[in-house]
């Protein structure tokens, strides 16, 4: 899906109105394709991404879950952690042709 979309669900602090809304816009760009979407288009980008942040909240306000809730800063840098090694292992090796 959409790489940043982040999991908002279980965290502490709660995620924010601000960062379901981002997430709820990164959907519907996702799903229509624009970016930006033309004038002609922004009332139906806008009234979509209205709709999902409701949709957001409500299924975050009604998830349950037992587990302790996760702390950003150490997922963040779970995160940084795995992008470094990704992105480290992307690079190609060094290919001289000296023997």
């Amino acid at each position: 899906m959409c790489r940043s979309i982040k999991t908002l669900h279980n965290f502490e602090p709660p995620a924010t109105d601000s960062e379901i809304r981002a997430s709820a816009q990164q959907f519907v760009r996702k799903l229509s394709g624009f970016a930006r979407p033309s004038k002609a288009n922004q009332p139906a980008f806008d009234r979509a991404v209205e709709q999902v942040t409701q949709a957001a909240h409500q299924l975050l306000d009604a998830l349950v879950t037992n587990a302790p809730p996760r702390d950003r800063e150490v997922e963040a840098a779970k995160a940084r952690l795995r992008a470094a090694e990704r992105y480290r292992g992307a690079r190609p090796e060094s290919t001289s042709t000296e023997p």
